[in-house]
């Protein structure tokens, strides 16, 4: 996010705050990825955005209400990601292959936004783990959503929440071992354990083989 030039520039009052505020949350991501969320002060997001720490507090009344904003961005660019994958698949499997690539692309190119959705919301307070179940169970019906049967009868509902939980989960483990840019490696792993509860193992692996 660039800064803004000094001096006279022409640019509007809510371009200039829109600006600040974009920079602030960009900053914030960069500086809990360097240096965890406990490091992480005002002051360091401040100085990284290039925003005094009095016009931080004109958009934030804590470190914790920017992480949580931050954590909204973040979490909405995963989703329409998936969403945008989904909507241009033909059928369900494709589709769900389809949505954990991009997801995995693009956390591999967003490292810190990343590590933000995926570690730092379980390291936040309780308040913002919270927020951090309901942004994972908010994906539970991209998955569900014309899932197979398969001949002895779908999987209990419990199964999307299992699958959505644990994807989230190995891919937290990933980034806390240091391999979110890496993330992309691991789509057949990660596809594997989406569709095998569905399709059955040698079908999951079948089609995945197959892309």
């Amino acid at each position: 996010m660039e800064r803004l030039p000094r001096g006279r520039h022409g640019l509007t009052r809510e371009y200039v705050e829109r600006n600040q505020r974009e920079r602030l949350i960009a900053a914030l991501a960069e500086v809990l990825y360097e240096q965890g969320y406990e490091r992480t002060t005002v002051s360091a997001i401040g100085k990284r955005a290039g925003v005094s720490k009095s016009d931080f507090y004109k958009h934030f009344e804590s470190k914790d209400a920017c992480f949580l904003a931050a954590y909204d961005d973040v979490v909405e660019e995963l989703r329409a990601a998936v969403v945008d994958a989904c909507a241009e698949a033909d059928e369900w499997a494709a589709g769900v292959c389809d949505a954990l690539a991009a997801l995995l692309a693009l956390m591999a190119s967003e490292p810190a936004q990343a590590r933000l959705a995926l570690v730092e919301g379980l390291r936040a307070g309780r308040g913002v783990y919270d927020r951090y179940q309901e942004a994972v169970q908010s994906f539970v019906p991209y998955l569900r959503d014309g899932a197979p049967a398969p001949p002895e009868g779908r999987p209990p509902e419990a199964t999307d929440e299992a699958v959505v939980g644990g994807i989230a989960s190995l891919l937290a483990r990933r980034s806390m071992a240091g391999e979110t840019e890496r993330l992309e490696e691991f789509l057949p792993e990660v596809a594997e354990f989406a569709l095998t509860p569905y399709l059955g193992a040698p079908e999951a692996r079948r089609i995945i083989s197959a892309r």
